[in-house]
């Protein structure tokens, strides 16, 4: 068990900083990876990834902090998060193909993409980043490391900032469409059923 939570508490602290920061080296210079092309894009881009991780790796000891054991009731609420964050996994699936979740609509000078706005994504939109906090509470309770707790922390502003650069992209590319997308739909938390179709700031 303590091997177990041990290994967890190293994935995240190694996957978790270069997961939220690749989209800090995408958003803000999408313009850049066009005029560079895809292949040549995502070719620097994995290879700064990898490299963060294999850094990170040298440091996992320090960065999983203190082990503040094994706890229970920490069970009762990862295990709600983990089921919350297959609900949102299955939901978003059917809209977010994989090609999108890398970022090729970002990068692709030739497939921009279309703006999804049915299904899950008709109630929220950011579904994918609500997925991933559900699923690293999870596995942050489980593990129970004191660095992966602070680290858990941080990525809250981490994946807001990411949301802003995200919106700032859609807006370019979609222009009106995604103003209105972004009047009709919340952010991050549904609203009842009752209040949708009422208009948002």
């Amino acid at each position: 068990m303590d091997e177990a939570r041990y290994f967890i508490a190293v994935l995240l602290v190694v996957t978790l900083i270069p997961a939220i920061s690749a989209w800090y080296v995408i958003h803000p210079f999408t313009q850049f990876w066009r005029r560079l092309g895809t292949v040549a894009s995502f070719s620097v881009i994995y290879s700064l990834l990898i490299s963060c991780c294999m850094l990170l790796w040298e440091f996992r000891a320090t960065l999983a902090g203190s082990d503040l054991g094994f706890r229970p009731w920490l069970m009762l609420l990862a295990v709600p998060a983990a089921v919350l964050g297959i609900g949102i996994a299955r939901a978003r699936r059917r809209f977010l193909t994989q090609r999108i979740l890398v970022g090729v609509p970002e990068i692709s000078t030739s497939d921009k993409g279309r703006l999804i706005t049915e299904g899950i994504y008709g109630r929220v939109r950011n579904p994918r980043y609500l997925e991933f906090l559900a699923f690293s509470f999870a596995y942050a309770a489980f593990a129970n490391y004191a660095g992966v707790w602070v680290l858990y922390a941080l990525t809250f502003p981490a994946i807001h900032l990411v949301v802003m650069l995200e919106e700032r992209e859609l807006r370019e590319r979609f222009g009106a469409e995604y103003e209105e997308y972004c009047r009709r739909v919340p952010r991050y938390l549904p609203e009842p059923r009752a209040r949708r179709g009422q208009s948002r700031i």
